[in-house]
């Protein structure tokens, strides 16, 4: 099936062949070898920085795609250690490690989770700390960087949970992560914005996991969501209020 989960095992020789750097062009990476799917104007590729799963984590952080930027990220890094002689398995966390919510958006979504104090949920200083403990697993609802008419997909245009082709793709991933998760049941999962949420209350309402495991109502914390300080804003007491009604299992 074509929306089975790859992996850094299936490109190693595509990635090999690309010349050993620290940032590639779109015309080097958005090619036919890295493609995995498409459909009209929609093209997914692979980039290795979301095969590695961790697997105690207790915070579950989901955004929609990895960008041009992450995909990027993520290949040079695998290039890079390939080149070392470094293991599959340790590329795939030094990718994920490298890679994920890179940029400015991580500076965003730290600074925003700050705000409502996930951090004390597990006993940290700050959320910065979450990207080098064991507490958080990150990855995105179709995990692939996705592209619409070459540029960054942000699920609005298509629509993402009412797009067929997308969807297969957001369940078999979701569900094959979910599955490797020790506290599936009892996972915190923060969408980043509101496409990822009514996805992610989807896949509650098909049995995945518990709606209420959901943090409602968290912005996106992309620099383009112009919006997302004003959202946070307004939305913060219920957030603060979600977290501090977590029960047990949540707390280290």
């Amino acid at each position: 099936m074509k929306n089975e989960k790859k992996a850094l095992e299936d490109y190693i020789d595509v990635i090999m062949q690309l010349p050993l750097k620290e940032k590639y062009t779109k015309e080097e990476l958005l090619v036919k070898p890295l493609l995995i799917d498409s459909l009209d104007n929609i093209e997914i590729y692979y980039a290795p920085h979301n095969d590695y799963i961790n697997k105690e984590a207790k915070i579950f952080i989901v955004g929609i795609t990895p960008g041009f930027l992450q995909m990027d990220l993520a290949i040079s890094t695998a290039r890079r250690c390939l080149e070392q002689g470094m293991s599959i398995e340790a590329i795939k966390k030094e990718c994920k490690l490298v890679a994920r919510f890179s940029g400015p958006l991580r500076k965003n979504l730290i600074s925003m989770l700050d705000e409502i104090g996930l951090h004390h949920i597990v006993g940290l200083a700050c959320c910065e700390e979450l990207f080098s403990t064991c507490y958080m697993h990150t990855t995105s609802v179709i995990p692939y960087p996705t592209f619409v008419n070459g540029t960054n997909y942000t699920g609005h245009s298509p629509k993402l949970i009412k797009n067929e082709f997308l969807m297969s793709y957001a369940i078999s991933c979701i569900k094959e992560e979910l599955q490797q998760l020790k506290y599936t049941e009892n996972i915190l999962i923060v969408p980043l914005g509101k496409a990822v949420e009514e996805v992610l209350f989807y896949f509650a309402s098909i049995g995945l996991f518990k709606p209420q495991q959901i943090l409602q109502g968290f912005p996106h914390p992309s620099g383009a969501n112009g919006n997302r300080i004003k959202q946070l804003e307004a939305n913060k007491h219920n957030l603060i209020t979600q977290l501090k009604g977590l029960s047990a299992p949540f707390y280290i």
